[in-house]
């Protein structure tokens, strides 16, 4: 019983270049590059535009890093060639961000402001003062960097005010019962 995940190929579109050595895999494209080490008992083959990665046994944990390989393979190749970006929408009054060099600035509400800079790797695109855009090649680094920036105000139940993401829907609490 093999992956399922694991042993779906992976179609490597025009334009991005694909290396397999040993464990070693790398992919550059227009968007940049990115390596990754395959574990211990998965093998990875190159053949007609298609990478394919193959299980040298059925034991639990080969399986399981067989179908994890296949999902962090596939985010790069996605990665180098389209990139990824995650869409944050910042709601409330007086709220708002603006670019400071390449980092951003966050009024939030706070006695003070707070300042985000970039890890490696990331971008930041701010369509106006309530919207920020971060954009990278890596998916985990472009989701945790959207997670951090969200945790500084997250949304509350009672008026929806905070940092959330622009497919994010915020479940409302009644206020107060009046007289």
């Amino acid at each position: 019983m093999a992956s399922h995940i694991g042993k779906l190929p992976i179609a490597v579109p025009a334009g991005v270049e694909v290396a397999i050595k040993g464990q070693e895999f790398t992919a550059k494209g227009s968007k940049g590059s990115d390596s990754y080490t395959i574990p211990e008992g998965i093998t990875g083959k190159f053949e007609d535009g298609t990478i394919t990665l193959v299980a040298s046994d059925d034991l639990r944990p080969t399986r399981a890093n067989h179908g994890l390989s296949r999902s962090i393979i596939a985010s790069m190749v996605q990665g180098v060639h389209e990139g990824f970006s995650k869409h944050l929408m910042i709601i409330g009054t007086g709220y708002r961000v603006v670019a400071k060099g390449k980092g951003l600035e966050f009024f939030l509400g706070y006695s003070h402001t707070i300042t985000v800079d970039p890890p490696e790797g990331i971008t930041f695109e701010l369509p106006n003062a309530n919207e920020v855009i971060v954009h990278g090649t890596d998916k985990q680094t472009v989701g945790q960097v959207a997670a951090n920036i969200r945790k500084l105000r997250a949304p509350e139940p009672y008026k929806g005010k905070g940092i959330k993401y622009d497919n994010e829907h915020i479940i409302r609490k009644a206020g107060k019962a009046g007289k």
